[in-house]
């Protein structure tokens, strides 16, 4: 007889629901300080540029020190990392409470003040580079391998529910009580993500190759996902994707000079997508999307393109709104699809340098998408960079669909059943 799906399987286990608490905050945290800089940044310099170069600061540590951050993440316990990561954050978000308190910065000028900004955010970087893959390793220890893809969703639900709540809340809270305090409310956040972490357990470190030379290690881990077809192809196709799909970077400008909404209007367009994510990412925990992932996995990043397009044509605040809530949507499918991709593929001893990886590839790229699309639009203008980059994603989704036909292949189902069958 054929197991019912249990769309809350990885919610029973108690340690995972306080992940998904710390989770949040964090989530919560780090996107609602991004959306307050992106303000404070574009109302000191009036420059588009300005706006890219935050994402430029923050990947460079980034990518630098991915590849590093994995072979430690794997060498060592996972739970006194994120200590680690958390306090970092805590120290970072201080900074910054300081760099926007109107008292202290009076005397400095405007130069001096968003440099301060800017080496804040280059630390944050390096911070990240370490929080993602201690993340994804902890996960895996929480809760058993057939729940992985549970697991995931929850995980990635609760990480869009941070991403709405974190970029709404930072539009009202400038208005309401100015940049300064908002950044004391991120501070706020990360002590409370510490003080979460510590009803988890420390956990074992299941790399057997404990003391591994580090660039023997790194080998390893950047060879595992070049021969692994699978990761490779999901991790290149979001990520060129998202590289020239970034236009969420240019929301300042489209909000003060464009649609004219002012700060609560930016909160609500920033908010958009990650709304519509998250209503995606709790779909999928009743109805998975393992069957054909890869041609669902192709449709909605060409989705994803269409409604960038849109969302650059337009001049009506309800238009963009739904066209960022409907790419949120379609990209929420590419999230389960990847995340499931690589707890599912990935071995245990090796989840920190994969995941380091796929920083490299995805996450990094939100960033390097920033850079774009703020380079872009002081070169071709702003409704023109985000129409181009829009276009450029459908060209790639298009490349990929013809020329790759084992990733239109794709199916994930049977994977989750050996893993299933080995664990009953």
């Amino acid at each position: 007889m054929k197991k019912t799906h249990d769309p809350y399987a990885a919610l029973r286990y108690k340690e995972f629901n306080t992940f998904l608490l710390l989770r949040f905050a964090m989530v919560f945290a780090w996107s609602m300080q991004f959306i307050v800089i992106e303000w404070q940044v574009y109302s000191l310099t009036k420059d588009p540029l300005s706006l890219g170069i935050i994402g430029l600061m923050e990947i460079i540590p980034a990518v630098a020190m991915a590849l590093f951050a994995g072979h430690i993440v794997d060498q060592n316990e996972k739970k006194g990392l994120l200590v680690k990561c958390i306090l970092g954050f805590s120290v970072i978000s201080f900074g910054l409470f300081l760099l926007t308190w109107p008292t202290i910065v009076s005397d400095y000028s405007t130069r001096a003040i968003l440099y301060g900004i800017y080496f804040m955010v280059f630390l944050g970087g390096i911070v990240r580079s370490f929080l993602g893959p201690t993340i994804f390793s902890l996960l895996s220890l929480l809760v058993p391998k057939k729940v992985y893809p549970n697991a995931a969703t929850w995980s990635s639900s609760v990480w869009q529910i941070g991403s709405v709540l974190g970029p709404a809340v930072a539009g009202f809270s400038i208005t309401l009580i100015g940049v300064h305090w908002s950044m004391c409310s991120v501070f706020a956040c990360s002590v409370f993500a510490l003080i979460a972490l510590t009803q988890i357990g420390a956990k074992p470190i299941l790399n057997p190759k404990i003391g591994e030379p580090i660039m023997e290690s790194l080998k390893e881990g950047v060879k595992f996902v070049f021969n692994n077809k699978t990761v490779l192809g999901a991790l290149s196709l979001d990520m060129v994707a998202v590289l020239f799909g970034g236009a969420v970077a240019l929301l300042p400008i489209f909000a003060q000079d464009i649609l004219k909404v002012g700060p609560e209007g930016f909160g609500v367009l920033r908010a958009a997508p990650a709304v519509g994510s998250f209503l995606t990412l709790i779909i999928s925990a009743y109805v998975p999307m393992n069957k054909n992932a890869g041609l669902k996995l192709l449709a909605a990043i060409f989705a994803f393109g269409l409604c960038i397009i849109t969302f650059g044509l337009s001049t009506i605040f309800a238009l963009s709104v739904f066209a960022l809530f409907l790419s949120g949507a379609v990209d929420g499918i590419s999230v389960v699809i990847r995340q499931t991709i690589l707890q599912l593929k990935t071995p245990d001893h090796m989840r920190g340098r994969v995941s380091a990886v796929n920083s490299i590839f995805v996450g990094s790229s939100n960033e390097l998408g920033a850079f774009e699309s703020g380079l872009t639009a002081k070169l071709m203008g702003t409704v023109t960079s985000v129409v181009f980059g829009g276009s450029m994603t459908l060209l790639i989704v298009l490349g990929t669909g013809i020329f790759s036909p084992s990733f239109r292949k794709l199916d994930l189902q049977k994977d989750i059943d050996e893993h299933e069958k080995d664990e009953s």
